[in-house]
This record gives C-alpha cells, sequence and structure tokens, in this order.
C-alpha cells in the first residue's frame, strides 16, 4: 500500500495520471470532491456496492456509462473491478458565478459553447485560443463532450489551468438560461447566408460551435438568435472546428476592440 497527497491508502499501481480504477476506490475519490469526467462501469455488474456508487456518482453528478468489459480491459489490465473513473485535470467552474461576475463588473460576457466537440486535442487548441481571446468561459456538457485530461492540458499550452471551463448536464436547457440572463445566441453554421461580420458580438454573447460530424444539433440550432457562417472561397467547404472557433473568437474580439 501506498499513500496518497489527499491522505487515503491505495494499492500501488492503482492510479494513473488519467484514470482511477476499483469500486472503493473511485467512491472514496467521489466522496473526496475530486473532479472526475466520468465513471465506466462493467455492464454486466449490478451488486450492492455497484447500486452504492451508481447513487453516489447521480448525487454527485458524476456521469456513469456503462460499457463491456472489454473496453476496461483496454483501458488497464489491472484489477479495476468493473470500474474505472477517468479524472479530470482541472477544476470546473459555476457558469452563473461567471456571468454575474462579468455583468458586475459593467462587462458583457462572451462564452464558448461546445456541442459534441469530442476531439482532446481540438478542445485543448481552441481552448489556448478562447483564453488568449479573453473569452469569459467554455460550456461543456457532462456527456459527449472531449474528456478533460493531460492531454488536453498539453494541448491548450496549459490554458486550461486558467480559463473557466463549465460542465452542464445540458446544454439546451444551459443555453435557454443564457437567454434568460440576455445573452445573445450566436450560432457558427454553414447553414445560412449570413456571414460572422454581420453578426453584433459587442452584446453578451453565447456562441455555439459544433461537432466536425453533425455541426450543431437542431435543439440548439432552434434556442440561437442568429445564424453566422464563417466565408470560405477555396475548394474545401469547411475548416476544423478549432480552426473555425479561432476565426470567429477573434472577429467578436475585433468588434470589441
Amino acid at each position: 500500500m501506498e499513500k496518497r497527497k489527499d491522505g487515503f491508502l491505495i494499492n500501488k499501481g492503482e492510479q494513473d495520471k488519467d484514470f482511477l480504477f476499483g469500486t472503493r476506490a473511485v467512491m472514496e475519490a467521489i466522496n473526496a470532491n475530486k473532479d472526475i469526467d466520468k465513471v465506466l462501469v462493467n455492464k454486466e455488474l449490478n451488486n450492492d456496492l455497484i447500486k452504492e456508487l451508481l447513487k453516489l456518482a447521480k448525487e454527485e453528478r458524476i456521469p456513469v456509462v456503462r460499457v463491456p468489459e472489454a473496453k476496461l480491459n483496454r483501458i488497464t489490465r489491472k484489477n479495476h473491478q468493473g470500474v474505472i473513473a477517468h479524472i479530470s485535470a482541472i477544476q470546473y467552474a459555476s457558469l452563473d458565478n461567471v456571468i454575474d461576475e462579468c455583468f458586475s463588473k459593467g462587462i458583457a460576457p462572451m462564452v464558448l459553447v461546445l456541442d459534441r466537440v469530442t476531439d482532446v486535442r481540438n478542445f485543448g487548441a481552441i481552448a489556448r485560443t478562447a483564453d488568449c481571446a479573453g473569452i469569459h468561459a467554455i460550456v461543456i456538457p457532462e456527456k459527449g463532450s472531449a474528456q478533460i485530461n493531460s492531454d488536453a492540458v498539453k494541448t491548450s499550452a496549459g490554458a486550461l489551468n486558467f480559463l473557466p471551463v463549465c460542465r452542464v448536464k445540458n446544454l439546451y436547457y444551459t443555453v435557454k438560461d443564457l437567454k434568460k440572463m440576455g445573452l445573445n445566441v450566436v450560432s457558427v453554421t454553414e447553414k445560412t447566408e449570413r456571414e460572422m461580420y454581420e453578426a453584433d458580438f459587442k452584446a453578451p454573447t453565447a456562441l455555439i460551435m459544433g461537432s466536425e460530424e453533425d455541426g450543431i444539433s437542431p435543439e440548439l440550432m432552434g434556442l440561437s438568435d442568429e445564424f453566422v457562417k464563417i466565408p470560405l472561397s477555396g475548394n474545401i467547404e469547411s475548416l476544423n472546428v478549432s480552426v473555425a472557433a479561432g476565426v470567429v473568437i477573434y472577429e467578436a474580439i475585433r468588434q470589441r476592440k
């Protein structure tokens, strides 16, 4: 056994830099208020201890994914007991607090909503640009988003250590709340003729970027106040999402300057 910095004992080798495994070890980490991206649980297991873990994760709003044992074995061949937790490399921020702080300082908030952006390196690159540009927060869903691990932090050049990242249960209801707070919701999509230069980014803004595969979900499109596109003149019809985010973010910053 060895002692971790947070005080409790674990079997040596039980923890990797990005994940923790073993039912009780994961439960202890949750009780110790560790920031956990998600918990993977063998879909065949349903004993009392697993039920206790599922209840605890639900109470703490930690996403749980039931998966085949083979997927767990691909992550580690050690005795994971059917449970692996992906540990977040950052502490998540409260979106309400971010917005309230902006308004209290007389600043028009600018937040970036990422709808199903799952590639870790794209996410890190977006975070790097967002921090450089002074974006106030990135908003991601609990499920269907890139895991914020050491690779994401490295790709962000450390920006994720400073930029507030707000993980929410449901993007649809979060965007509705942002509208109620007075933010203008702008979706970046090729399904419009209006170019990004025509949007008013000086107003409080929630800027939505969608996945490279499917773009922005119809539900979020339905909540949007404006739709804008990045003008393209070449043979390729779209930009990588991290590049697209950078282009639109800096148009917004240009207007604000």
